[in-house]
């Protein structure tokens, strides 16, 4: 298995709901059945590396922890542009070994940069805008040995790596509930394509259930 142009081959995994919601609107996202938690935490003692975005982060503040056993330390990894990440989020309290990297662009403010790299985190610059180059940020984390990259990204992240044309395989748990909410999140947000003959084409590759979730893998066409 491996990515494209010197990058990690990139999983975008994800729970959602029958509509296509990986949030309510008031943000709740408790989805997956705890088969389908079983099913994420064995793909994280997989990978190499596990992506999210600072919206996830600020939001959730989720320890990204694993259950099972790894022969090498987890990569976590934070697209975070202008370095917003807290010293004491709980990727820092719960690191158990793992390498914390967080990816900014170079308007990110250097004192907030030192306080990070103090408190355990490897700072990667990956763009000049107000957003991180997702492009240039997986290529430098190929360097850094990370193959096969999982990423957990809410929305907007997740649109990033779409748009890019960095996602390679998809696997989403769907949970047997509507939700609704024209304010709740989707799976891509972003401002999408114009035309549904632009969007990014997968081919249904395994079906299988996890508790009542119902676990579809797609992979990307050519």
């Amino acid at each position: 298995m491996a990515g494209r142009d010197n990058r990690p081959y990139v999983i975008l995994n994800a729970a959602m709901t029958l509509d296509g919601k990986i949030a309510t609107w008031k943000g709740d996202s408790e989805i997956s059945s705890m088969e389908d938690w079983e099913r994420v935490h064995k793909l994280r003692a997989w990978v190499d590396g596990l992506m999210i975005g600072i919206g996830t982060l600020l939001k959730d503040n989720p320890k990204l922890t694993v259950k099972y056993p790894r022969k090498k330390p987890l990569t976590k990894i934070v697209v975070d542009s202008l370095a917003r990440t807290p010293t004491n989020a709980k990727i820092f309290q719960y690191k158990n070994g793992s390498r914390i990297v967080l990816a900014v662009t170079s308007k990110a403010s250097k004192k907030k940069i030192k306080k990070l790299q103090k408190s355990g985190a490897t700072v990667i610059v990956a763009g000049s805008g107000r957003k991180v180059n997702l492009k240039q940020l997986l290529q430098k984390l190929w360097k850094m040995g990370i193959k096969i990259l999982m990423v957990e990204g809410g929305g907007n992240l997740n649109w990033g790596m779409v748009k890019a044309g960095l996602v390679d395989e998809v696997r989403v748990a769907v949970a047997p509930i509507l939700v609704g909410g024209k304010n709740a999140t989707t799976l891509v947000e972003g401002e999408g394509y114009p035309k549904i003959q632009d969007g990014l084409k997968l081919k249904l590759a395994k079906i299988e259930t996890a508790g009542e979730n119902l676990v579809l893998t797609y992979k990307r066409e050519g």
